[in-house]
Protein backbone atom coordinates (compact mmCIF):
# COMPACT_ATOMS: atom_id res chain seq x y z
CA UNK A 1 0.00 0.00 0.00
CA UNK A 2 1.71 3.17 -1.18
CA UNK A 3 1.79 6.24 1.54
CA UNK A 4 1.34 9.93 -0.34
CA UNK A 5 2.55 13.11 1.73
CA UNK A 6 0.84 15.88 1.58
CA UNK A 7 2.99 18.86 1.02
CA UNK A 8 2.75 22.06 4.03
CA UNK A 9 4.02 24.91 2.31
CA UNK A 10 6.05 27.76 3.96
CA UNK A 11 3.73 30.44 5.80
CA UNK A 12 6.12 33.67 5.11
CA UNK A 13 6.05 36.28 7.77
CA UNK A 14 7.46 39.87 8.49
CA UNK A 15 10.31 40.17 11.05
CA UNK A 16 9.34 42.97 13.58
CA UNK A 17 10.68 43.34 16.97
CA UNK A 18 12.25 39.58 17.05
CA UNK A 19 8.78 38.43 16.12
CA UNK A 20 7.03 36.52 13.02
CA UNK A 21 3.60 39.13 12.87
CA UNK A 22 1.59 38.22 9.88
CA UNK A 23 0.43 41.83 8.47
CA UNK A 24 -1.92 44.15 10.26
CA UNK A 25 -4.16 43.96 7.41
CA UNK A 26 -3.87 40.31 7.16
CA UNK A 27 -3.11 40.43 3.46
CA UNK A 28 -1.36 38.69 1.19
CA UNK A 29 0.21 38.87 -2.42
CA UNK A 30 1.60 36.52 -4.76
CA UNK A 31 5.47 36.08 -4.98
CA UNK A 32 6.76 34.10 -8.44
CA UNK A 33 9.56 33.02 -9.74
CA UNK A 34 11.89 35.31 -11.98
CA UNK A 35 11.58 33.14 -14.87
CA UNK A 36 9.14 29.35 -16.03
CA UNK A 37 10.35 26.51 -15.34
CA UNK A 38 8.49 24.93 -18.08
CA UNK A 39 11.02 27.19 -19.88
CA UNK A 40 8.18 29.03 -21.79
CA UNK A 41 7.74 32.51 -22.08
CA UNK A 42 5.50 34.27 -19.26
CA UNK A 43 5.05 34.21 -15.45
CA UNK A 44 6.79 31.88 -13.66
CA UNK A 45 5.49 29.22 -11.10
CA UNK A 46 3.63 30.29 -7.65
CA UNK A 47 6.39 30.02 -4.99
CA UNK A 48 4.73 31.69 -1.92
CA UNK A 49 2.25 33.75 -0.59
CA UNK A 50 4.24 37.04 1.24
CA UNK A 51 2.53 39.23 3.64
CA UNK A 52 1.87 42.32 2.08
CA UNK A 53 3.54 45.26 4.91
CA UNK A 54 1.25 48.14 5.26
CA UNK A 55 1.86 51.48 6.46
CA UNK A 56 1.20 50.49 9.86
CA UNK A 57 3.30 47.75 9.57
CA UNK A 58 6.24 50.00 9.02
CA UNK A 59 5.27 52.24 12.00
CA UNK A 60 5.23 49.32 14.30
CA UNK A 61 8.96 48.48 12.89
CA UNK A 62 10.04 52.15 13.45
CA UNK A 63 8.69 51.56 17.23
CA UNK A 64 10.40 48.10 17.01
CA UNK A 65 14.15 49.62 16.12
CA UNK A 66 13.58 52.72 18.17
CA UNK A 67 13.63 50.46 21.39
CA UNK A 68 16.20 48.57 20.84
CA UNK A 69 18.72 51.46 20.04
CA UNK A 70 19.95 52.07 23.34
CA UNK A 71 21.16 48.60 24.16
CA UNK A 72 22.13 47.86 20.76
CA UNK A 73 24.26 51.55 20.52
CA UNK A 74 25.66 50.19 23.91
CA UNK A 75 26.78 47.18 23.06
CA UNK A 76 30.69 47.20 22.79
CA UNK A 77 32.17 47.13 19.18
CA UNK A 78 33.92 43.83 20.07
CA UNK A 79 30.56 42.20 20.99
CA UNK A 80 28.66 43.67 18.16
CA UNK A 81 31.17 41.96 15.96
CA UNK A 82 30.78 38.66 18.02
CA UNK A 83 26.98 39.10 16.33
CA UNK A 84 27.62 39.74 13.13
CA UNK A 85 29.67 36.59 13.02
CA UNK A 86 27.24 34.37 14.28
CA UNK A 87 24.80 35.52 11.87
CA UNK A 88 27.23 34.59 9.35
CA UNK A 89 27.50 31.03 11.09
CA UNK A 90 23.66 30.36 10.77
CA UNK A 91 23.32 31.68 6.99
CA UNK A 92 26.15 28.87 6.55
CA UNK A 93 24.41 26.46 8.23
CA UNK A 94 21.08 27.20 5.62
CA UNK A 95 23.21 28.14 2.73
CA UNK A 96 21.64 25.78 0.20
CA UNK A 97 17.76 27.18 1.26
CA UNK A 98 19.36 30.56 0.31
CA UNK A 99 20.56 29.08 -3.04
CA UNK A 100 17.40 27.84 -3.79
CA UNK A 101 15.28 31.07 -3.39
CA UNK A 102 18.30 33.42 -4.67
CA UNK A 103 17.77 31.15 -7.72
CA UNK A 104 14.65 31.20 -8.39
CA UNK A 105 14.08 34.65 -7.16
CA UNK A 106 16.56 36.04 -9.75
CA UNK A 107 15.87 33.43 -12.83
CA UNK A 108 19.79 32.54 -12.16
CA UNK A 109 21.49 29.21 -12.05
CA UNK A 110 22.50 27.43 -9.32
CA UNK A 111 26.11 28.15 -9.77
CA UNK A 112 26.00 31.98 -9.75
CA UNK A 113 23.34 32.19 -7.08
CA UNK A 114 25.91 29.59 -4.69
CA UNK A 115 28.36 32.73 -5.12
CA UNK A 116 25.97 35.41 -4.52
CA UNK A 117 24.84 33.98 -1.35
CA UNK A 118 28.25 33.15 -0.51
CA UNK A 119 29.69 36.76 -1.17
CA UNK A 120 26.34 37.36 1.42
CA UNK A 121 28.37 35.11 4.10
CA UNK A 122 31.62 36.91 3.44
CA UNK A 123 30.00 40.66 3.68
CA UNK A 124 28.89 39.66 7.06
CA UNK A 125 32.09 38.46 8.19
CA UNK A 126 33.74 41.36 6.67
CA UNK A 127 31.58 43.51 8.75
CA UNK A 128 32.10 41.86 11.72
CA UNK A 129 35.83 42.81 11.38
CA UNK A 130 34.95 46.41 11.10
CA UNK A 131 32.75 46.82 14.42
CA UNK A 132 35.86 47.91 16.51
CA UNK A 133 38.19 49.30 13.88
CA UNK A 134 35.61 51.93 12.44
CA UNK A 135 36.25 54.50 15.40
CA UNK A 136 40.06 54.45 14.33
CA UNK A 137 39.00 56.20 10.83
CA UNK A 138 35.65 58.00 12.18
CA UNK A 139 37.54 59.78 14.94
CA UNK A 140 40.43 61.86 16.37
CA UNK A 141 42.15 63.46 18.79
CA UNK A 142 42.18 67.11 18.34
CA UNK A 143 44.67 69.57 18.78
CA UNK A 144 43.71 72.73 20.84
CA UNK A 145 44.77 75.72 22.15
CA UNK A 146 44.78 75.00 26.17
CA UNK A 147 44.98 72.63 28.72
CA UNK A 148 42.78 70.01 27.34
CA UNK A 149 42.38 66.83 25.78
CA UNK A 150 39.90 67.23 22.63
CA UNK A 151 38.61 64.03 21.52
CA UNK A 152 36.27 63.30 18.91
CA UNK A 153 34.19 59.50 18.61
CA UNK A 154 32.00 58.43 15.79
CA UNK A 155 28.19 57.32 18.07
CA UNK A 156 25.22 55.49 15.56
CA UNK A 157 22.94 57.52 14.24
CA UNK A 158 19.51 56.00 15.38
CA UNK A 159 16.95 54.32 13.08
CA UNK A 160 17.97 53.88 9.69
CA UNK A 161 15.52 53.54 6.81
CA UNK A 162 16.64 50.92 4.00
CA UNK A 163 14.85 50.42 0.73
CA UNK A 164 16.01 47.11 -0.50
CA UNK A 165 18.14 46.55 -3.75
CA UNK A 166 15.13 44.84 -6.19
CA UNK A 167 14.99 42.27 -8.04
CA UNK A 168 15.79 41.90 -11.54
CA UNK A 169 19.44 43.46 -10.78
CA UNK A 170 20.49 39.88 -9.53
CA UNK A 171 21.63 41.29 -5.75
CA UNK A 172 18.07 41.49 -4.15
CA UNK A 173 19.88 39.49 -1.40
CA UNK A 174 23.84 40.25 -2.12
CA UNK A 175 22.45 43.89 -2.09
CA UNK A 176 20.29 43.37 0.83
CA UNK A 177 22.94 42.74 2.74
CA UNK A 178 25.51 44.95 2.00
CA UNK A 179 22.96 47.58 3.19
CA UNK A 180 21.97 45.98 6.47
CA UNK A 181 25.44 44.46 7.61
CA UNK A 182 27.33 48.07 7.95
CA UNK A 183 23.99 50.17 9.28
CA UNK A 184 24.36 47.37 12.60
CA UNK A 185 28.11 47.03 12.51
CA UNK A 186 27.95 50.74 13.08
CA UNK A 187 25.22 50.36 16.12
CA UNK A 188 22.55 51.22 14.58
CA UNK A 189 18.89 49.71 13.78
CA UNK A 190 17.05 49.18 10.81
CA UNK A 191 13.91 48.95 9.02
CA UNK A 192 14.25 47.11 5.72
CA UNK A 193 11.45 47.64 2.54
CA UNK A 194 12.21 43.76 1.30
CA UNK A 195 12.43 43.99 -2.84
CA UNK A 196 8.87 43.57 -3.51
CA UNK A 197 9.05 40.87 -6.52
CA UNK A 198 11.62 38.70 -4.55
CA UNK A 199 11.13 39.29 -0.57
CA UNK A 200 11.85 35.47 0.15
CA UNK A 201 15.17 35.78 1.05
CA UNK A 202 14.83 38.94 2.83
CA UNK A 203 11.82 37.46 4.84
CA UNK A 204 14.30 33.94 5.56
CA UNK A 205 16.91 36.11 6.40
CA UNK A 206 14.82 37.18 9.39
CA UNK A 207 14.65 33.53 10.95
CA UNK A 208 18.11 33.55 10.30
CA UNK A 209 18.30 36.71 12.34
CA UNK A 210 15.95 35.21 15.12
CA UNK A 211 17.85 32.73 16.17
CA UNK A 212 21.10 34.26 16.09
CA UNK A 213 22.69 36.55 19.19
CA UNK A 214 21.24 39.63 17.09
CA UNK A 215 18.44 41.68 19.88
CA UNK A 216 14.66 42.19 18.75
CA UNK A 217 14.24 45.31 17.43
CA UNK A 218 17.31 45.98 15.53
CA UNK A 219 16.76 44.56 12.03
CA UNK A 220 12.95 44.54 11.04
CA UNK A 221 11.83 43.62 7.30
CA UNK A 222 8.83 44.65 5.71
CA UNK A 223 7.75 42.49 2.71
CA UNK A 224 4.82 44.41 0.57
CA UNK A 225 5.13 47.24 -2.31
CA UNK A 226 7.65 49.21 -2.34
CA UNK A 227 5.83 52.45 -3.11
CA UNK A 228 3.59 52.06 0.71
CA UNK A 229 6.42 51.52 2.66
CA UNK A 230 9.40 53.61 1.54
CA UNK A 231 7.28 57.06 2.01
CA UNK A 232 6.58 55.94 5.47
CA UNK A 233 9.82 55.68 6.48
CA UNK A 234 11.34 58.92 4.53
CA UNK A 235 8.36 60.69 6.23
CA UNK A 236 8.57 59.22 9.72
CA UNK A 237 10.07 61.51 12.35
CA UNK A 238 11.49 58.58 13.99
CA UNK A 239 13.77 57.80 11.32
CA UNK A 240 17.18 58.91 11.43
CA UNK A 241 19.15 58.08 8.33
CA UNK A 242 17.55 56.34 5.02
CA UNK A 243 19.42 54.34 2.62
CA UNK A 244 17.79 54.60 -0.99
CA UNK A 245 19.75 51.62 -2.58
CA UNK A 246 17.01 50.04 -3.69
CA UNK A 247 14.99 53.32 -5.11
CA UNK A 248 14.43 54.69 -8.38
CA UNK A 249 17.25 56.99 -9.27
CA UNK A 250 14.34 59.06 -11.43
CA UNK A 251 11.45 61.14 -10.41
CA UNK A 252 8.17 59.20 -9.81
CA UNK A 253 5.76 57.92 -6.98
CA UNK A 254 8.14 56.20 -4.20
CA UNK A 255 11.21 56.78 -6.25
CA UNK A 256 14.43 58.62 -5.20
CA UNK A 257 13.74 62.31 -5.83
CA UNK A 258 10.11 61.92 -3.66
CA UNK A 259 11.77 60.35 -0.42
CA UNK A 260 14.54 63.02 -0.21
CA UNK A 261 11.72 65.64 -0.23
CA UNK A 262 10.24 63.30 2.29
CA UNK A 263 13.24 63.20 4.11
CA UNK A 264 13.99 66.82 4.09
CA UNK A 265 11.74 67.82 6.43
CA UNK A 266 12.92 65.77 8.96
CA UNK A 267 16.40 66.37 8.31
CA UNK A 268 17.56 62.75 7.63
CA UNK A 269 21.21 61.63 6.49
CA UNK A 270 20.28 60.15 2.77
CA UNK A 271 21.93 57.74 0.90
CA UNK A 272 20.78 57.97 -2.69
CA UNK A 273 20.53 55.26 -5.14
CA UNK A 274 22.87 54.46 -7.85
CA UNK A 275 22.07 56.22 -11.16
CA UNK A 276 22.26 53.10 -13.14
CA UNK A 277 21.14 50.14 -10.91
CA UNK A 278 21.65 47.67 -13.78
CA UNK A 279 24.97 48.87 -13.90
CA UNK A 280 25.52 48.20 -10.09
CA UNK A 281 28.11 45.46 -8.98
CA UNK A 282 27.45 44.16 -5.60
CA UNK A 283 30.32 41.75 -5.60
CA UNK A 284 32.47 44.47 -5.51
CA UNK A 285 34.75 44.63 -2.60
CA UNK A 286 33.03 46.45 -0.24
CA UNK A 287 34.39 49.75 0.99
CA UNK A 288 33.25 52.01 4.21
CA UNK A 289 31.12 54.39 2.87
CA UNK A 290 28.12 53.06 4.19
CA UNK A 291 30.09 52.10 7.22
CA UNK A 292 30.34 55.76 7.97
CA UNK A 293 27.45 57.43 6.35
CA UNK A 294 25.31 56.91 9.51
CA UNK A 295 27.61 57.87 12.33
CA UNK A 296 27.62 61.00 14.01
CA UNK A 297 30.75 62.58 15.74
CA UNK A 298 30.71 63.55 19.25
CA UNK A 299 33.54 65.72 20.57
CA UNK A 300 34.54 65.93 23.79
CA UNK A 301 36.57 68.04 26.05
CA UNK A 302 38.47 66.76 29.19
CA UNK A 303 41.16 69.50 31.00
CA UNK A 304 44.44 67.81 30.99
CA UNK A 305 45.64 66.55 34.67
CA UNK A 306 48.27 68.05 36.79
Amino acid sequence: MSETTLSVFKTYKLYVGGKFPRSESGRVYEVSAATSTAGAAGKGQWLANAPLGTRKDTRDAVLAARAAVKGWAGTTAYNRGQVLYRIAEMLQGRREQFVVEVSLAEGIGHKKASALVDAAIDRWVWYAGWTDKVAQIAGSSNPVAGPFFNLSTPEPSGVIGVVAPQSGTGFSFLGLVSVIAPAIAAGNTVVVAAATDAPLPALSLGEVLATSDLPGGVVNVISGKTADIAPTLASHQDVNGLDLAGAIAAEGPGAAVELEVLAADTLKRVIRPAADQAALDWTNAPGTERLLSFLETKTVWHPMGI
